[in-house]
């Protein structure tokens, strides 16, 4: 096909589009050449994907190539692979011993629960790595109880309850670990107004004047009375010794003993190697930082142990109460888990707090303490049957996610603990970590991942891959560079005032030559308008808004998407108008979370397998159901059933769940029990179940407007109750007297209608024979008439006839 000049002339045009489209598609594909990286430091921190080429005489030209692009198309441009700086991160096991089985005996100091033990990483800015760490919590592990008791006056019946609670309690513990100790203090309020009576006549006594109880020991902050001993008997010798206190206010100071209890390590004899409950029993709410102020407590907590020679809390009238804060930090750095044992009404305050404390839980705990033991024991075995990974001393430039394998073997990526655990059980957690950044130079950090309430521990060293090979070879005032410039992995950085490949322009230098080279395309404005041309290069402006870069000052790091305000919601960074999001974190604008710890439900399941956890919050797919975990389902078809197994476990402890100690966990509704159960309520679903003993269980499940999911239960299973002998053996006789009568009644109405209707036949046969013998005399009578009118001169004889005949005479004549 010949082409003209008007044809030529279109497809060069077409051509020259189509590499310009292409050459422009291109480089908004590649992220390597976009960020038109000036060093090859620049050129490793803007991908992990970007490799720099060192190579003296590569990219000599003023070309849309550059020396930060991919490693593949480096090479294809001619760049040799030893001059490609391309540095990855790595990961090395530094000590990593087998884990322990069993806990006590002759190795209990050396038992080991996490796998690895150190890591050393080397991490480049955004090139993920990631190491597995195995956990096992092993059996027969020496177990530190200290018991924090409430002792203001509402306690007293508890007080008397607990008095031979050492003995009781170690025989149960007996049963899960050969090695246990115990221990005991105890509480009111800080001694001083508004908290406590401080009048002269209370000072003694508070209870003076008090008719219901005249006597009680004056008030006090904490008390440690028994440091932990495997000597029961002196545990129960305390308690009997103690009386109780009384305060003005209801809130109590519980909170300055738990935090002197977890500080006060040698005081209260905590063991390194063994597993630290502290068990704080109550029944009101304590008081918070910064109501201490009530008093004239300016003084925040300090965080140190404060006991004196009495063994007792000497900072209490100096010091304001405890934070939250504070108060998780001290217990996780002592490895203690605290259980909150408090009374039914108090349950949701508690639990709140759990929220806020790691390694916490909190159980309902009866009026007068008579299920402390068994409180106890379940609250153990729940924390055993749970793993939960913490991190400590995380650097700011660091980002960490987790995915779980726990014993189902099923990966559940944003989640750090499991649940549900036997003893002896290993699982394992992927731990991914990515840095965002370099640090100065020379920098090495370090992290902790710790399991919650244990003493073993991960520590993690990190290195940060920043720097390239080629800048060992750096020479000053290099002749590659006019001699006045720096030459540096294959490219010169020019001293102030000069520019260039080679530093061979001044800056100013401008002319028609260089300023087709500082446009981005025909027709656009020179360096985007946001710079300068300069010796053939693009100055780009400073802007109070941030970094303006890029061969035509075509990118910034301030155009990206915001979230409330903020640019990449603060967990990602703006690169060329697009957020690149921090490990853990999707979207446009990095405001999704792909953590889905939140969304796990107290069963384990994602959103209780009625949603998905869309960015951190579930969004349920059932219909009706709600809750921050889709937990709560009035409507849900699986909503009795699964209630139905709370209220087998709560009320008559048996069921699926009151077999793997895991009801006081699961099931923490409120269940109220009543006599009759009434259905009138539009908002409650009516359940009925069928129980062994064949009886029917009905309960109402509701849920009220505070949150609380409450279920409405008979007290007992409607059953039929059971005959009566001597009423069974009555309503047989009866059954039997009864039929009998009713056959003889049967019996004498048949022998009735037979007789009757044999009497009428042999009525009926009478009749006819007294007919048929009158009908014959008839006929005779006739005949002989007859004859005698036939025999007139016979002469007739005398005849008799019945007076009747004469009826039957004509009778018979008529027929």
């Amino acid at each position: 096909m010949r082409l003209n000049k008007k044809n030529t002339k279109y497809v060069s045009i077409t051509c020259l589009f189509c590499l310009v489209t292409f050459t422009t598609f291109s480089l908004g594909l590649n992220v390597c050449m976009s960020g038109s990286a000036t060093s090859c430091e620049e050129c490793l921190l803007i991908s992990p994907s970007c490799a720099w080429c060192a190579q003296e005489e590569f990219g000599r030209a003023r070309t849309l190539t550059s020396r930060c692009d991919l490693s593949q198309n480096l090479q294809k441009r001619g760049c040799e692979a030893h001059n490609i700086e391309s540095p990855s991160s790595t990961t090395m096991v530094v000590k990593s011993e087998p884990l322990s089985s069993k806990g006590s005996g002759p190795t209990q100091y050396d038992v080991i629960q996490i796998m690895p033990q150190k890591i050393s990483l080397n991490l480049r800015p955004g090139d993920q790595t990631s190491f597995e760490v195995q956990m096992r919590q092993v059996e027969d592990y020496p177990v530190d109880l200290y018991y924090l008791m409430d002792l203001s006056l509402s306690m007293k019946d508890d007080l008397d309850t607990i008095r031979n609670l050492g003995t009781k309690l170690a025989d149960e513990m007996s049963k899960l670990t050969s090695n246990f100790r115990l221990g005991f203090g105890s509480f009111v309020d800080k001694n001083m107004s508004p908290f406590s009576y401080t009048a002269t006549k209370y000072q003694d006594n508070p209870c003076n004047g008090y008719k219901l109880f005249p006597n009680c020991v004056p008030s006090f902050g904490f008390r440690h009375l028994l440091s932990l001993t495997d000597k029961v008997d002196r545990f129960n010798e305390e308690v009997q010794k103690q009386m109780v206190s009384r305060n003005r206010d209801a809130p109590e100071g519980g909170f300055d003993a738990i935090l002197q209890a977890a500080v006060c390590k040698e005081r209260i004899g905590w063991r390194k190697e063994a597993f630290h409950l502290l068990v704080f029993a109550t029944d009101d709410v304590p008081h918070l930082a910064l109501d201490g102020k009530l008093g004239g407590l300016v003084q925040p907590h300090d965080g140190e142990c404060h006991m004196n020679e009495k063994n007792e809390y000497s900072g209490s009238t100096k010091m304001d109460y405890p934070s939250l804060a504070l108060l998780g930090e001290k217990l996780a750095e002592n490895n203690i888990y605290l259980i909150f044992a408090v009374t039914k009404r108090l349950y949701v305050i508690y639990k709140n707090f759990t929220a806020l404390i790691p390694g916490t839980t909190v159980e309902i705990l009866d009026q007068d303490s008579k299920n402390i033991i068994q409180l106890i024991v379940n609250a153990y075995n729940n924390i055993r049957s749970k793993v939960e990974l913490t991190v400590w001393d995380q650097p700011e430039d660091l980002s960490l996610s987790f995915t779980a394998t726990c014993q189902d073997g099923q990966p559940l990526p944003g989640l750090r603990k499991c649940a549900d655990l036997k003893i002896g059980d290993t699982v394992s957690f992927n731990v991914s970590v990515d840095a965002r950044g370099c640090p100065a130079p020379g920098t090495q950090q370090r992290f902790t991942i710790k399991p919650v309430g244990l003493k073993d521990r991960l520590e993690v060293s990190v290195d940060y891959r920043c720097a390239c090979g080629c800048t060992d070879q750096t020479q000053a005032n290099s002749s590659r560079c006019s001699s006045i410039g720096q030459y540096t992995c294959g490219t010169c950085r020019c001293d102030p005032g000069y520019l260039g490949a080679r530093c061979e322009c001044q800056e100013g230098e401008a002319g028609s030559m260089y300023l087709s080279a500082c446009r981005e395309a025909e027709g656009k404005q020179i360096c985007n308008g946001r710079g300068e041309c300069s010796c053939n290069q693009c100055l780009c402006y400073e802007s109070e808004f941030g970094k303006i870069y890029g061969t035509f000052c075509e990118c910034d790091d301030f155009s990206c998407a915001r979230h409330k305000g903020i640019l990449c919601s603060g967990h990602g960074e703006c690169h060329c108008g697009e957020c690149k999001c921090h490990a853990g974190y999707i979207g446009d604008n990095c405001n999704c979370s792909t953590d889905t710890s939140s969304c796990v439900s107290d069963d384990g399941k994602i959103c209780s397998g009625r949603g998905s956890c869309v960015c951190g919050h579930c969004q349920c797919t059932e219909p009706g159901a709600f809750g921050d975990t889709c937990e709560k389902c009035p409507t849900c078809p699986d909503a009795c059933g699964t209630k139905r197994e709370c209220i087998e476990c709560r009320l008559f402890d048996s069921g699926r769940l009151s077999d793997n100690q895991t009801c006081q966990r699961l099931c923490k509704d409120e269940i109220i029990t009543v006599e009759t159960l009434k259905t009138e309520d539009p908002n409650a679903v009516l359940c009925l179940y069928k129980t062994e003993n064949e009886c029917v269980m009905k309960f109402m499940y509701s849920e009220h407007a505070n949150g609380m999911s409450v279920l409405t239960a008979l007290k007992e299973p409607e059953c039929g109750a059971a005959p009566d002998a001597m009423t069974v053996l009555l309503a047989v006789v009866g059954s039997v007297l009864l039929v009998g009568i009713v056959l003889l009644a049967i019996w004498k109405l048949v022998i009735t209608v037979h007789d009757r209707r044999e009497f009428a036949r042999f009525q009926s046969a009478r009749c006819r024979a007294r007919y048929e013998m009158v009908r014959r005399m008839t006929v005779l009578f006739i005949t002989v008439i007859y004859s005698h009118r036939q025999n007139p001169r016979g002469k007739p004889g005398s005849l008799c006839f019945p007076p009747d005949t004469g009826r039957l005479i004509h009778l018979s004549a008529g027929q």
